[in-house]
């Protein structure tokens, strides 16, 4: 109202402004009010207000910049046709005003508007045009990169979820197929051969312990961010461990070949595809010797070979069926390969081929 009150000084050809002229500047600028939630009407709404106010003859003034606000609003919150349409319509009505209409219009003995005048208005509605259509791009872009970083935490964090519960699984399914073993021939001599008996229960006890530490340093890696671990993550240096507990199981392991230096996450791979390799064959072959064999091949990767000679025996052993799955899982993380199926000649063969330098890696260097 003030702003249009100040205009009206220095345009003495233009009419009063009186009440009616009032209420037009009320309700161009009121509309504004609900731009948020009625973008659409309140662009033709502060358009159609402006243009009555005009072709009413009252002064140019701050009445164009509600039709701003509003079409600026539209357009950013993506009505674009509808705000575009709204500053055509009011562009279009002030020619036909200016150049026709004016004769029966107010301001008496009114002249038609010179042309050059609407060139100044086109560059108005350009202008208003070109800086709503930036704000929206630059909007949208950022709702864009809002998405892209919550879909990328959200895809960490299912990497993270997966990559523990594999973890997980490796730990406790190699250790307690070891524990349902000894708990079986445990219970099998208790009567008849009680060393034997407590042999199988020390190696249970053994057995748990160990799960139980590496299941702690799986927890680990929940704690707070920055929180070193507690214990290095094992490799395929502690696979005469492996050898051993698999004999407390009662399967003869036979180890050929060694393992070049490998990256951290490629020797944790490899630990964990030997240790499931054997766990399946505790728990779903008759075999009682395994072999495996550790192979690089040229410079750029590591083969691990793991065989028995079966038959299988359908055992479940409570299991979930995930070994297989992950395995794959753990190989195609580092952009290597997983083959397991039943040999020719019987038996079953996991064949892992692991990149000596693992994707992660490639990139970084990069």
């Amino acid at each position: 109202m003030g702003g249009s009150t100040y205009a009206a000084q220095n345009q003495h050809d233009r009419e009063d402004l009186d009440p009616y002229a009032r209420v037009l500047l009320f309700v161009a600028t009121g509309l504004l009010l609900w731009r948020k939630r009625y973008p659409v009407a309140v662009a033709f709404g502060t358009s159609v207000a402006a243009l009555v106010y005009l072709g009413a003859g009252y002064p140019y003034g701050p009445v164009f910049l509600a039709v701003a606000v509003a079409c600026f609003n539209a357009i950013v919150t993506g009505h674009r046709k509808a705000a575009w349409a709204a500053i055509g319509v009011l562009w279009a009505g002030h020619a036909l005003v200016g150049h026709w209409l004016y004769q029966w219009l107010p301001p008496s003995d009114d002249p038609a508007a010179p042309w050059g005048q609407e060139g100044v208005i086109a560059a108005w509605v350009a202008a208003i045009l070109a800086v709503s259509e930036l704000a929206r791009t630059r909007r949208e872009q950022w709702a864009k990169e809002r998405a892209e970083r919550a879909q990328a935490a959200r895809r960490r964090a299912d990497e993270e979820r997966l990559r523990i519960a594999r973890e997980l699984h490796d730990v406790l399914a190699h250790s307690i197929s070891v524990i349902n073993v000894q708990a079986g021939v445990g219970l099998a001599l208790l009567d008849s051969d009680p060393e034997q008996a407590r042999s199988a229960l020390t190696t249970i006890k053994a057995a748990s312990k160990e799960a139980l530490g590496e299941v702690r340093q799986v927890l680990d890696t929940l704690r707070a961010p920055g929180d070193a671990p507690r214990a290095p993550a094992p490799g395929l240096d502690r696979l005469p461990e492996l050898v051993e507990q698999a004999a407390s199981a009662g399967l003869t392991v036979e180890v050929e070949g060694e393992s070049p230096r490998l990256p951290p996450g490629t020797d944790l791979a490899a630990f964990r595809i030997v240790q499931e390799a054997l766990t399946n064959v505790v728990r779903h072959s008759g075999s009682r010797h395994a072999r495996v064999r550790l192979e690089q091949d040229d410079v750029t990767a590591l083969r691990l070979r793991i065989d028995d000679d079966g038959p299988a025996t359908g055992a479940d052993a409570g299991g979930s069926g995930n070994g297989l799955a992950g395995m794959r899982e753990r190989a195609a993380a580092l952009g290597g390969t997983i083959e397991a199926g039943p040999r020719d000649d019987g038996g079953f063969r996991v064949l892992a081929v692991l990149p000596l330098t693992s994707a992660a890696e490639v990139k970084e260097d990069r």
